[in-house]
């Protein structure tokens, strides 16, 4: 009888030290601001959780120091893998260095962690695509190739710190080049050039006010944009701030495109304040990347499917790109409702559609 007691005391110590043993992933994420970040930070430590890692969650409230402090504490805490959604993504190389000093492996999480030869691998969403696909909703709702109308547009870029936000403007600037240049679509402010359209921070205030400035110097004569082509979600709700605020109504309401399907901006969707926005599924992100992780712990082969296109100034980084898609009035339901990533309740806006 004693013996048996002691194997099952024996047995019950090993389960309680377990996870004392057990492999652990730092995840840093860059601020709980915005809502993507906090579902993306959520669902990937559910999904690393599920597989047996200790995870060590952290939201750097958009500030570089603290992102560094965090990724310092996860390295002197013990974590193995580090997984980074960066602000800067050129601030990180002395951190970077400590946790490769120590063999601690590094996935750039949907934003790429610039120059510096310490991160190992990089986990997205197809980026450039993004762009593509908000120009080519533009392109079919205004039926460029086949109309001889002349529309007006406004271009937003995003934050100039995110390798993304280049991506975002090159794939939505590469596919309107044509019309540009065939002047069906004109560009009143004459802002075009990423240096002068960006919003660092990717805030809504500073959206708002850029395109307040917009409205007041080149529509003072209550016209408005057709098209208002917003790289995501948080700056597209800037601007239908600001066209709502200087009177634009339903009836010459601008197409405005957008990225993240927030609750907010799926609500501006049904309410007709905002016309579509890029879906990138973070269940589907996070997942990729707990298989990305569990290759590197098992020594596997690292699923990657881009070993060309992310130059971080010091190498080619190994990626894995997701599909994003997208969602507007005529799809959100099968995307997100049935998908069970948000409920109609959580969609549902408090006032009635726009007539």
């Amino acid at each position: 009888m004693k013996k048996i007691l002691a194997l099952v005391i024996a047995l019950a110590l090993c389960l309680g030290c377990a996870s004392a043993f057990a492999e652990k992933v730092g995840v840093s994420m860059p601020t709980q601001d915005l809502q993507r970040w906090v579902q993306d930070g959520e669902n990937m430590q559910a999904e690393l959780e599920k597989n047996g890692y200790e995870v060590k969650l952290t939201y750097a409230a958009n500030v570089v120091a603290t992102q560094i402090a965090d990724l310092e504490n996860m390295i002197t805490d013990g974590c193995d893998v580090l997984v980074i959604a960066s602000i800067d993504g050129g601030s990180l190389g002395t951190v970077l260095q400590s946790a490769a000093d120590k063999g601690i492996k590094v996935i750039a999480y949907d934003r790429l962690i610039m120059k510096t030869p310490n991160v190992d691998y990089y986990a997205t969403f197809d980026n450039y695509k993004v762009g593509q696909i908000q120009a080519n909703f533009i392109i079919e709702k205004l039926d460029l190739e086949n109309t001889d109308k002349v529309y007006r547009m406004e271009v937003f870029g995003g934050s100039p710190d995110d390798n993304n936000a280049y991506f975002f403007y090159n794939g939505a600037m590469d596919a309107l080049k044509p019309y540009i240049d065939a002047g069906k679509l004109v560009i009143p402010s004459g802002e075009v050039e990423m240096e002068k359209v960006a919003i660092l921070g990717w805030g809504t205030p500073d959206a708002q006010k850029r395109m307040d400035d917009l409205l007041a110097k080149q529509y003072s004569d209550g016209t408005f944009p057709d098209v208002v082509l917003s790289p995501n979600d948080s700056l597209a709700m800037g601007i239908a701030n600001a066209l709502e605020a200087a009177g634009c109504t339903a009836e010459n309401w601008p197409i405005i495109t957008g990225q993240d399907c927030d609750k907010a901006n799926m609500k501006n969707i049904l309410l007709g304040k905002q016309s579509m926005s890029v879906f990138k599924d973070t269940r589907t992100l996070a997942a990729q990347v707990v298989e990305m992780v569990n290759a590197i712990l098992l020594g596997d082969e690292v699923p990657v499917n881009d070993e060309k296109t992310y130059d971080n100034e010091v190498k080619v980084v190994p990626s894995f790109l997701c599909e994003p898609v997208f969602a507007d009035i005529s799809n959100y339901k099968e995307l997100l409702i049935d998908s069970g990533y948000y409920t109609v309740e959580e969609i549902t806006p408090e006032e009635a559609p726009a007539a």
